[in-house]
């Protein structure tokens, strides 16, 4: 009997790899364009992915074979959800295996631009001594307003609280009893945004969160604050963030993601030295990257065997 097949079209740890290799038929085809994928993934049982693939519905729409499509990682954005369940395809991701890594990254990044950390270093490295010009605030005593009080959500509010920072949160879907047991005070968004010292966020990127933040938002907050986006771009309109930090309202933002990836030369968020990027790495440490593959792998695996996906975003008609 032939073996089941699985196309592979990001990069993933070996690791995850060797969970299915021996049991099924795995080609590993990175960098595939739409078109390359239409071609042949009517030939697959499985798909796995991480944010480089875009599944559309127009891939979808010929994966006769496809039962299940893995995307190692939490965010589903690149995938076609609706497209897939209504083909009747399972939708699986990996929500614990890069919350430590996340979490890390936002928390890195809130502390490099209250500090002037990246601005610091680029003066030091021209061979100057301008330490008049990076004084930064501590973190001790402050409110971090947290968007977003999934597991990473939670894990940030956590390091906050070992700092010495007052945490409050906005989320719609989390019980407000586990929030308060972890020592966050949930309260609406608008109040959160008066608040807030820091505002980080962590949301999937959906049709309620696309663009939540724009000038109006912005014109709630303190003049003075932070802002941190290690989750998804598109939650925050660009241009109003640069306009909110060139006009003085946002003090700085520290920003991993971008409403199109990759970035263009003349993105907005580009060339100010009060917003400080890096390129979609809060996910991007060796101990997740092995996390997120094996998760996936053993979904895939499972549901291939005839098993159960434990991390399923969807249900399939």
């Amino acid at each position: 009997m032939n073996k089941l097949k699985i196309l592979i079209s990001d990069k993933i740890s070996e690791k995850g790899i060797d969970i299915i290799r021996t049991l099924f038929q795995v080609d590993i085809k990175p960098g595939l364009t739409e078109t390359e994928l239409i071609d042949i993934i009517k030939n697959y049982d499985a798909l796995i992915v991480r944010s480089e693939t875009n599944v559309t519905s127009n891939i979808i729409h010929v994966a006769n074979r496809l039962k299940i499509i893995g995307r190692a990682g939490v965010g589903v954005d690149n995938i076609d959800v609706g497209a897939a369940t209504k083909k009747g395809i399972i939708v699986v991701n990996s929500p614990e295996g890069n919350t430590i890594a996340a979490a890390e990254h936002s928390f890195a990044m809130m502390l490099a631009i209250t500090r002037n950390i990246p601005n610091a270093h680029n003066s030091i490295q021209k061979g100057e001594w301008n330490r008049g010009l990076f004084t930064g605030i501590e973190l001790y005593g402050k409110t971090l307003g947290v968007v977003g009080l999934g597991k990473i959500g939670q894990r940030v509010s956590k390091y906050a609280l070992g700092m010495g920072m007052n945490v409050i949160g906005y989320d719609p879907y989390i019980n407000s009893g586990l929030s308060t047991k972890v020592g966050i005070n949930t309260i609406k968004l608008d109040e959160l945004l008066r608040n807030a010292d820091i505002i980080t966020f962590h949301i999937p990127l959906t049709n309620e969160t696309t663009n939540l933040i724009d000038k109006k938002k912005f014109n709630i907050m303190k003049t003075g604050v932070f802002i941190v986006n290690c989750a998804r771009g598109g939650i925050i309109v660009e241009k109003d963030l640069r306009d909110a930090v060139v006009n003085g309202k946002v003090s700085g933002a520290a920003v991993d993601v971008f409403s199109n990836e990759p970035i263009k030369k003349d993105n907005v968020l580009l060339g100010l030295d009060r917003i400080i990027t890096t390129p979609h790495i809060g996910a991007a440490t060796k101990e997740a990257k092995i996390n997120v593959a094996i998760d996936v792998a053993e979904q895939v695996r499972d549901v291939l065997l005839g098993g159960v996906a434990r991390s399923a975003v969807n249900t399939p008609n």
